[in-house]
């Protein structure tokens, strides 16, 4: 990246930066740039059949419905009266 278009892309962010830091900033991007480009080329298409190759239906639980546990025992050990757990209080 030229200096020119850093130049104007401080002036857009109304940063004022020295010569030095100009041709530093120009070097950064440059090195950003390249590192961007490299990225571009990874390949990223979704495969279902490869994407999902350690999951077997076989090793999931049996999706079976039981009773909930009744609401007056879990209650039972609650501090507030109106339905409700009271936990400590994380942070002021």
């Amino acid at each position: 990246m030229d200096l020119d278009m850093v130049r104007y892309l401080s002036e857009l962010g109304k940063l004022y930066l020295s010569d030095e830091e100009l041709e530093k900033m120009a070097s950064d991007m440059t090195d950003i740039i390249k590192i961007m480009d490299t990225v571009k080329e990874i390949d990223v298409a979704y495969e279902p059949i490869k994407d999902n190759h350690n999951v077997y239906l076989n090793d999931l639980r049996k999706d079976i419905p039981q009773d909930s546990f009744p609401t007056a025992k879990i209650l039972q050990n609650a501090v507030n009266t109106e339905d409700s757990f009271v936990v400590p209080k994380v942070f002021d």
